[in-house]
């Protein structure tokens, strides 16, 4: 009988010890396939991510907001009601391949170009917040100015509608990638520690895009403005992938903008 106790004894310990180590195994295996579906699994996110943007810009600009009413105009019967978009943008998914914090003027690479329909100016934005903008295109790479960056300002406003100017300062002895400033805010402003900046509709950035969140404000003695010290909503240390933000219209506006810009001038010369 104490034979057989032991052997049972003896047993069960083989069997815990044998389940131990198949557990550890299939830890170890899961833990390796877990590793190597990252990559998918993140890919993935991105595609849906860009799928909802494309899909909120859509809604967005359904109809034209500086209207009170629909435009109507008649071409042909299935054609009776047309909707204006005074903005329409395309979400292109990339990888941030490299990228700078401490330099005067940061730069990050995609590994998207024209190949992928990147083209310069676009708008670069994460999956919080603004990024930069594309300045240099090859068939493959795409090269973006980061907003941490001091000959890039963002048009930006508070929650109230009041708009301004968002900059990164370069400090030489330790740059912050992490603060980027609001200068010129009137004083009389009401505002907290927390509200949250966006981009305006007169950005290169789609509007209402977060810009960061107000950490500090103090009045410059000078000039009797505030002065908002901002955390940016983009992680610049680790982001890793960003949307390529493309405006349909862009092309049109900026043709407009061009004529007009010459007529000024020749009107000048007269």
């Amino acid at each position: 009988m104490l034979i057989a106790r032991t052997n049972t004894l003896q047993g069960n310990e083989l069997l815990n010890s044998s389940n131990a180590v198949s557990g550890y195994f299939y830890k170890q295996q899961n833990a390796l396939t877990y590793y190597f579906r990252l990559r998918q699994m993140n890919d993935s996110l991105i595609n849906e991510n860009q799928r909802l943007h494309m899909e909120v810009a859509g809604k967005y600009y359904t109809t034209d907001t500086l209207r009170d009413k629909l435009v109507t105009r008649i071409v042909q019967p299935a054609d009776s009601l047309h909707v204006v978009q005074y903005a329409s943008y395309i979400y292109r998914e990339a990888r941030v391949i490299n990228n700078s914090v401490a330099k005067d003027n940061n730069h990050l690479t995609l590994n998207r170009g024209a190949n992928d329909g990147i083209r310069e100016g676009m708008a670069v934005i994460s999956g919080n917040g603004v990024v930069g903008k594309v300045v240099h295109t090859s068939a493959h790479y795409a090269d973006v100015l980061s907003i941490l960056s001091e000959i890039q300002p963002v048009s930006s406003k508070l929650k109230d509608g009041t708009t301004g100017l968002s900059k990164w300062v370069f400090e030489k002895r330790q740059p912050r990638p992490d603060i980027v400033y609001m200068a010129d805010v009137p004083r009389e402003i009401k505002l907290q520690i927390g509200d949250s900046v966006t981009t305006t509709s007169f950005s290169f950035f789609p509007p209402d895009v977060l810009l960061g969140t107000v950490v500090k404000s103090e009045i410059i003695r000078k000039t009797g403005k505030r002065l908002l010290s901002l955390t940016p909503a983009t992680n610049f240390r680790n982001v890793q992938y960003v949307y390529v933000v493309g405006n349909t219209m862009a092309a049109e506006q900026q043709a407009l903008e061009a004529q007009s810009d010459l007529k000024k001038k020749g009107g000048a010369k007269k």
